[in-house]
């Protein structure tokens, strides 16, 4: 101890029950007691006043309310900023994907290093490899699709990173290497060996679910169109009475070009008069805070006139007599009672057209079954007189090649066809109406995915959505992307079809459904 240098010998102790052996106070009652009364003025007291002290678990009200009668306003809380307050564990950083390619068209991975859990060089050089091996998957699609590879090689990318940890990445890509070598060689973009992993197991789930419904007569008889429903949307309902096929060719005479509204005069496609014309469809969007009606295929002005694409004149008939005096309509066989009948129950159908000079005719027509096997698929030849005008190869998918092998004519496929559907067949196609009309048949059980209460355009008749955005939207798959050289395929499309029925039913089924909670 440290001696005392008795500093407060001569203040006298403020306890007087103090019996300290070395105060530092003095104990003579000779020596006055301090007077320790403070005053404190108003204001300092009620600066003095000790704040609310906001207890450890909070009341589920963020706010304090005064419990005055004057105010009953919400008071601020002292709750701690939000900056400072604990909010869970931290979000992993992702991958940013990037558009940004090397020239040999690698895609380069784009992000902070600290943004990262693996080093940005291991990644970039899993990147890489997976490029390679996407390319080498999509090398029959690559050329009509130069962006598929490395847009799905950084998607696969960040699937992997998602889902691994530091240690775990390098051999997860690896795995996944090993299972794109694995895939069959697609042909088209739509095909299943198409996308990441999660993508191929997402389709493949998906066609799981829409393969486990099998569509019978008793499950699609609420979807047929009544008599009224198909007046309304263009159907024919009724054969005319006179044999029909009294004209089959327009050749030599006037008619309205269906490309640039023109007058011409019909010709065969090797003495054609040529047309400026626009293959897509005029739509409106916004331009500079303006309306304007522009064309798909070339996103140019309406007003400005002229066209983008150059090809013969041609023109379309859609009125029941010119159709019938080109071939004439029929309905299909009765339905027999006995064992002999053997018509299918329920099947899609979907044709390919082209222009002739009896007007646009069938060149394709494909039908599968209510399993989605296919059991009809056969290139038209035109009638007797009638010459092909231009084969429509961007839509219909048929060139000339591929005209040049076909052997029947519609009065020998309208036979074939006998032998797969009758009258009690339920049809099922997209926008059917047309179909039935370029095979020149009248038919009353028809499902037209076009008219389904989940695919109907919003705007009604004569409106319909496009049978590829609705199997893009609900299906996630990519149909008619043959383009210019390839077309359409009426096979992908009659299956494409049967599939949109089936999502419809199994969604139909989920609704009616009794919830598990119940």
């Amino acid at each position: 101890m440290f001696k005392s240098k008795g500093l407060f010998s001569s203040v006298r102790c403020p306890d007087e029950t103090c019996s300290r052996l070395n105060c530092l106070f003095s104990h003579s009652a000779n020596i006055p007691r301090p007077n320790l009364n403070i005053r404190v003025s108003p204001n300092k007291a009620a600066e003095a006043k000790p704040p609310n002290i906001v207890p450890a678990k909070r009341p589920s009200n963020s706010f304090a309310v005064d419990s005055s009668a004057a105010s009953k306003r919400p008071v601020a809380s002292a709750e701690p900023p939000l900056k400072l307050q604990k909010l869970g564990p931290a979000k992993r950083p992702a991958a940013v994907p990037t558009t940004f390619h090397a020239p040999s068209g690698e895609p380069i991975l784009r992000l902070s290093a600290a943004a990262s859990q693996v080093p940005v060089t291991v990644r970039q050089s899993m990147i890489k490899l997976l490029f390679d091996h996407f390319k080498v998957l999509y090398s029959d699609i690559l050329q009509a699709n130069p962006d598929l590879a490395s847009d799905h090689t950084l998607r696969q990318e960040k699937e992997v990173y998602d889902t691994a940890t530091k240690t775990t990445y390098r051999n997860a890509i690896i795995s996944t290497i090993a299972r794109l070598k694995k895939r069959t060689l697609p042909d088209s973009p739509s095909h299943d060996s198409v996308g990441t992993e999660g993508d191929v197991q997402e389709k493949k789930d998906k066609k799981a679910a829409i393969s486990s419904i099998k569509l019978t007569r008793a499950l699609l008889e609420p979807y047929i169109l009544s008599e009224e429903e198909m007046k309304t949307w263009g159907y024919f309902t009724e054969v005319p009475q006179d044999p029909g096929g009294s004209n089959p060719s327009s050749e030599g005479k006037t008619a309205k070009c269906e490309r640039c509204t023109q007058p011409f005069q019909v010709k065969r496609k090797d003495e054609a008069d040529s047309c400026s014309f626009h293959w897509g469809k005029p739509f409106s969007r916004q331009i500079v805070g303006e309306k304007v009606r522009v064309f798909t295929c070339c996103s140019r002005p309406v007003s400005e006139g002229g066209g983008c694409s150059v090809g013969p004149h041609v023109f379309y008939e859609s009125s029941l007599p010119d159709l019938h005096s080109r071939h004439s309509f029929s309905m299909l066989k009765e339905a027999q009672e006995d064992d002999a009948d053997s018509a299918l129950p329920v099947v899609a159908l979907d044709c390919e057209m082209i222009y002739t000079t009896g007007g646009m005719r069938v060149a394709r027509v494909s039908v599968v079954d209510g399993s989605g096997a296919e059991v009809f698929d056969e290139i038209v030849r035109m009638d007797d007189d009638v010459e092909v005008i231009c084969y429509n190869t961007r839509f219909s998918g048929i060139t000339e090649e591929l005209y040049s092998k076909a052997v029947m004519q519609l009065s020998s496929i309208r036979e074939s066809l006998d032998s797969l559907i009758n009258r009690s067949t339920i049809i099922i196609g997209h926008a059917l109406d047309n179909d039935l009309k370029t095979l020149r048949i009248v038919h009353h059980r028809c499902v037209d995915t076009a008219l389904l209460p989940a695919f109907r355009h919003p705007q009604g008749p004569p409106y319909r959505r496009a049978l590829r955005q609705l199997v893009k939207e609900h299906l996630g798959m990519t149909i008619q992307t043959g383009g210019a050289t390839e077309g359409h395929s009426s096979v992908e499309d009659s299956k494409a079809t049967l599939d949109l029925v089936r999502w419809f039913i199994g969604k139909q089924r989920a609704k009616r459904a009794p919830s598990a909670n119940v």
